[in-house]
């Protein structure tokens, strides 16, 4: 429990350092730009195949669900699209990249702990907190929320898929749901909760990377507590969100 208290503390002390307002903005700006690169186009193609998947598979799962003839087909659309924009673009995405931006940032910072790149950007006078970490959470911020939005129409377009070539469901049908009952502050909702998660996804895989200590093996420590830490902390920050937002 003391460790618990002591990490969370430890914590929000280096974020202090990170927002510590930077010598360079011009030098910073360049690394904002490679770490939203780095972000986006290394997670568009996983994300891409998920949802496609995921996006067909609840619309089957619907459709096969629906075995009463009063329940309208067009249901199956306006699920899928709820399913997709409520929790499964934001949350279950969001915890993917946690596990696969999470880990990577982690290894990244915490190599350069062992290898002491951290301890000469101290002796140059730089702050190496806010020099690694805050272009990465400003890019994650920048970066994620588009991600899920293509997460979000991607789902719906593996869903199309199967009213297309299945005889379970037609176009018209889905397309009809999609568009039923449609409100925008579903979408505001999920995006809330993305910026959220985006900075959970940095900042706690940054701060194991930084304190990390040891060697290769610790690094792998670091790596694997960030992702199960960023994901506990996600799914109760959607929890949090959920109260105050939608009820």
């Amino acid at each position: 429990m003391l460790t618990t208290f002591y990490n969370i503390g430890n914590y929000f002390l280096l974020l202090g350092k990170v927002f510590k307002k930077p010598d360079n903005f011009k030098m910073y700006w360049r690394q904002i730009v490679h770490e939203m690169v780095s972000l986006g186009l290394g997670s568009l193609g996983l994300i891409s195949i998920i949802s496609v998947f995921m996006g067909a598979v609840v619309t089957l799962q619907t459709v096969s669900a629906i075995d009463s003839p009063l329940i309208p087909l067009y249901t199956v659309g306006y699920a899928t699209r709820q399913s997709f924009i409520l929790e499964l673009a934001p949350t279950i995405m969001c915890l993917i990249l946690a596990g696969k931006v999470g880990s990577n940032i982690s290894s990244e910072i915490g190599t350069m702990r062992i290898t002491e790149q951290i301890d000469a950007l101290e002796i140059m006078g730089v702050n190496s907190a806010s020099y690694l970490i805050f272009p990465k959470i400003i890019a994650s911020l920048f970066t994620i929320p588009i991600i899920v939005i293509y997460s979000m129409f991607l789902g719906i377009i593996g869903g199309y898929i199967v009213g297309a070539y299945s005889d379970m469901l037609t176009i018209e049908d889905y397309l009809y749901g999609i568009r039923w009952d449609f409100k925008t502050f579903d979408v505001i909702y999920a995006l809330i909760k993305t910026l959220f998660f985006a900075f959970v996804i940095t900042s706690i895989p940054s701060y194991h990377g930084y304190y990390v200590r040891g060697g290769a093996l610790e690094i792998g420590k670091s790596s694997t507590k960030s992702v199960v830490y960023s994901s506990i902390t996600i799914l109760i920050v959607n929890y949090i969100l959920t109260q105050l937002l939608l009820i």
